[in-house]
């Protein structure tokens, strides 16, 4: 059984139970907690708190899910993926544990011809929660398992909590037995891998408080809708249905396994570590379509670094397999035809997914090119020293700042001939980890508790009539100071307002809020920002200005006008210059990111190289003509399924209900799904000025444009500074760029020719200096100032060449000081004997450095020394006269 025709029975079968069939969230989650959706209930956590009413009373899904915590488990064991699919059907206040046991074990023992699963009850197992007896009652009403099969366990394995307060609830676990051929007899409680867990039912009763750990809390009562949360591993059911040993030879990611293979030549089942690199590369390589295909770009930081992450393992994996070169085309393909039939997209987006992962796997492969050339300096460097061990700081380094896999650093330095400090190794990667877990718990305590806004969300959505309206009058709902409710505010204080209407634009979509004041009888309010901390509701964080406003006074929010029609012209610029660049530049170039403020468009797009400026310049023109073309600019409401067929583009990282909103600028030209404000028609934008073209990231560019009245006064600055230099330079404005050019090559040549003449001054002191050495202890000593210098290299070279001068055989220490562009330099050179007796020019350069308010240091022949203060030149120079003379 296929592991797509899995899913699509379990959502049949849960439709003919009443359930309203949701699509898949995004794998990309709004939680500020997490970067990932890593659970199936995460897209339903609103509900199932009761922050936001739910929009049907049961519901079924199969929701992608991300998970990295156990990334190295992968292909270890038979269950463990980064990417995998949970099938989840949920009751919001409905049915309860009766229902949920009896759908659970109905459809997975059900016949296959009448749409159920078809496992034979004797290969179940049960566990409950050790005091649940009502859940053990129920399993022995609705199903043929018998006493022993159903076993009683602790809140560790059958306990249901976030670790926080709020829900939380006992769980029933369904585990398949896989035989004896797989492990120990006894059932889940041994916790062995022949008994595979497939379901997950939680039953979420409990209002819990005091939590002092996720296991030891306080139950302050029931909660007053009891909910149904399940999840059903697709992975675990697709490896137990097709009859394979584990879920990296489901027909989902078998394929991508075979390709490795192929291009491999080797043999899967052959060799233990071989496999589980097999296993691994199938399943990264999944995950990373996966992740791509929800608009993840690869970067050093968040969502972007755990898919970069992901590549680098499956091409570390495939260099430990002897294939050096590129295999990503091969790979992804192979993914993309086992994936395509559960998601279309992988499969019609293709182009724009490969191009980021064939564009990660060349830089990738570059720097193993540039570690494996420090690794094998540093192997020469230890084997010189007669060393038999690489550090462990070296092999970190390695891995932390070059992306170098610490596993081919053991390979390749094991080929040397030579160990690595796998201990230092170890503890400096602890030391990383425990900072990041720290960064992530830090982050999870500035959560802002939600639940606040529970009562507020459950009078209905915030009305929003700023489409059309700029003043909208409507009533105090609430009002929070310091994030607790409170019946009012007063003058000077800053609170949170919220509203039953709002004609105030909260930030989404790249637009930021909107400006202006909410009035009343007695009061003004200063808008400072606007958001939506629950779906569908609209906060007002204000400054009360004037007077105080209480719970259930009348109130009117008024737009800032001009602000707002600016944002407006931004916004709609944004559209014009999207479709602009996708002219140009083809459907590949996609937004990955936007701003819109009043006057200012950014705009992020996947493209793998910089614009050229004539490219800039036709992104441009075509822009501006459609305003010049006064292309009338429309809005509809429409189903998502409708809005696509139009041709509507679907942002990646959004997330869309079933009913949108489509902005057509031009008819089909630009036609993209936005929830923002617009003008009314193209020629209202004015002007677009492209300012500015960058990189952010390997395969994300940003251009930057100012609109409207701001592009106009750039432009007029931009024209007063040419009328400037044509009246200095005495040129027309035609022939400027050349003048400029030839003015620029002249001072470079001048420049050169000055600093020629100032290391010709510095050289021509070289008798002057030898001759000024005095013996100081041991050794003899130069220690003079150059006045100023061009460089550095210059001062370096002169000090080197007097100690040179005063020969190989004498023990001298050299020191040079000069002013370079404003700040002090000391370059210290020391002979062979004076290193004998002790002279370091690292430690000179230091004292020398000390003196200057700055830093030094280098190696025992020569070393550098600077700061900020070059007037103390003599007194470092001084010191290190002092310190000579103390060897």
């Amino acid at each position: 059984m296929k592991t797509a025709e899995i899913a699509q029975r379990y959502l049949d079968y849960f439709e003919k139970k009443g359930h309203t069939i949701v699509p898949s969230a995004s794998l990309v989650t709004d939680d500020p907690a997490l970067l990932f959706t890593v659970a199936g209930m995460v897209p339903f956590i609103p509900y199932l708190s009761g922050d936001v009413p739910p929009p049907y009373p049961r519901a079924a899904d199969v929701q992608k899910c991300i998970r990295t915590n156990d990334i190295e488990e992968v292909g270890k064991t038979p269950r463990h993926g980064t990417f995998f699919q949970m099938l989840g059907n949920w009751s919001f206040g409905d049915y309860f544990k009766d229902g949920a046991i009896a759908f659970a074990w109905d459809f997975l023992t059900g016949a296959e011809s009448e749409g159920g699963l078809g496992f034979d009850p004797k290969d179940l197992w049960v566990t409950v929660y050790e005091e649940d007896d009502e859940a053990r009652e129920l399993w022995l009403k609705h199903s043929t398992l018998p006493d022993e099969r159903i076993q009683r366990l602790g809140k560790d394995t059958n306990y249901w909590s976030t670790g926080l307060p709020g829900p939380a609830g006992p769980c029933s676990e369904i585990f398949f037995d896989r035989g004896p051929a797989y492990g120990i007899d006894g059932g889940p409680a041994t916790d062995d891998d022949r008994y595979v867990e497939i379901w997950n039912l939680v039953f979420m009763q409990y209002e819990i408080a005091d939590v002092r750990s996720k296991y030891d809390f306080t139950i302050v009562g029931e909660l007053p809708n009891k909910n149904i949360d399940t999840g059903m591993g697709l992975e675990r059911v697709a490896f137990i249905k097709q009859g394979v040993d584990n879920m990296y030879e489901t027909d989902q990611v078998r394929p991508v396994l075979d390709k490795a293979v192929e291009l491999s030549r080797k043999t899967y089942g052959a060799d233990h570590e071989d496999d589980v690199r097999f296993r691994v590369i199938a399943d990264h390589v999944r995950s990373s379509l996966m992740l791509l295909s929800d608009g993840v770009t690869p970067s050093n930081d968040g969502r972007g670094y755990i898919l970069r992450r992901l590549m680098r393992r499956a091409i570390r994996s495939m260099r430990l397999l002897g294939v050096d070169g590129p295999s990503f085309a091969e790979l992804f393909a192979a993914s993309r035809d086992a994936m395509k039939e559960a998601y279309p997209i992988v499969e019609t987006d293709y182009a724009r997914l490969s191009q980021y992962a064939l564009a990660e796997e060349a830089t990738f492969l570059r720097t193993l090119a540039a570690g494996s050339e420090l690794l094998d300096e540093s192997v020469a460097l230890t084997k010189t020293t007669g060393g038999a061990q690489l550090s462990g700081a070296q092999a970190f380094l390695l891995h932390d700042t070059y992306g170098f896999p610490i596993d081919l650093t053991l390979e390749i330095v094991e080929e040397a001939g030579l160990t690595v400090d796998r201990g230092a190794f170890d503890t400096l990667m602890q030391e990383q980890r425990e900072r990041a877990k720290a960064d992530a718990r830090s982050r999870k305590g500035q959560l802002a508790d939600t639940s606040v806004y529970r009562d507020f969300r459950a009078q209905g959505e915030t009305v929003f009539t700023g489409y059309t309206e700029l003043e909208t009058g409507s009533r105090v709902l609430g009002i929070l100071v310091g994030g607790a409710s409170v019946d009012r505010a007063t003058q000077g204080q800053i609170a949170e307002v919220i509203l039953a209407e709002t004609a105030l634009y909260a930030e989404s979509g790249g637009q930021v809020a909107d400006k202006g004041v909410i009035v009343g009888p007695g009061y003004e309010l200063e808008v400072l920002d606007v958001q939506k901390p629950v779906p569908g509701l609209v906060s007002h964080t204000v400054e009360v200005t004037t007077g105080e406003v209480a719970v259930g006074e009348a109130a009117t929010t008024v737009v800032d006008a001009a602000n707002r029609r600016a944002a407006q012209q931004a916004h709609s610029a944004t559209h014009l210059v999207h479709a602009a660049l996708r002219d140009t530049l083809g459907r590949s170039a996609t937004q990955a990111g936007s701003l819109n403020r009043a006057g200012y468009l950014r705009f992020d797009f996947s493209w793998g190289q910089a614009l050229s400026s004539e490219t800039r310049t036709e992104i441009e023109e075509i822009a501006n003509n459609a305003v010049r073309d006064n292309l009338e600019v429309t809005t509809r409401i429409m189903s998502l399924d409708e809005a696509k067929a139009a041709g509507a583009m679907a942002l990646f990282g959004e997330k869309y209900g079933e009913t949108v909103r489509m902005v057509d600028i031009g008819g089909p030209w630009s036609r993209e799904l936005c929830a923002g404000t617009h003008v009314g028609s193209s020629a209202e934008v004015g002007l677009i000025n492209l300012i500015g073209e960058s990189s952010v990231g390997a395969s994300n560019r940003r251009v930057e444009a100012l609109v409207g009245q701001d592009a106009f006064r750039e432009l007029a600055a931009e024209r007063a500074i040419v009328s400037q230099l044509t009246s200095s330079l005495k040129t027309p404005r035609d022939q400027l760029a050349t003048r400029v050019a030839e003015l620029a090559a002249s001072l470079k040549a001048a420049e050169k020719r000055i600093a020629q003449f100032e290391a010709r001054a510095l050289a021509d002191r070289l008798p002057q200096l030898v001759s000024a050495a005095v013996s100081a202890g041991p050794v003899q000593v130069v220690a003079e100032a150059l006045g100023a210098a061009a460089s550095a290299d210059d001062v370096r070279s002169l000090a080197l060449q007097v100690r040179d001068r005063l020969g190989a055989d004498t023990a001298s220490v050299v020191a040079l000081g000069a002013v370079v562009g404003e700040r002090p330099v000391v370059i210290v050179a020391t002979s062979e004997p004076a290193r004998a007796a002790g002279a370091k020019a690292g430690v000179f350069a230091k004292t020398a450095a000390a003196a200057l308010g700055g830093g030094g240091g280098g190696r025992d022949d020569v070393a550098q020394g600077g700061g900020t203060d070059a007037a103390a030149l003599p007194m470092a120079l001084e010191a290190i006269r002092t310190a000579a003379g103390g060897l």
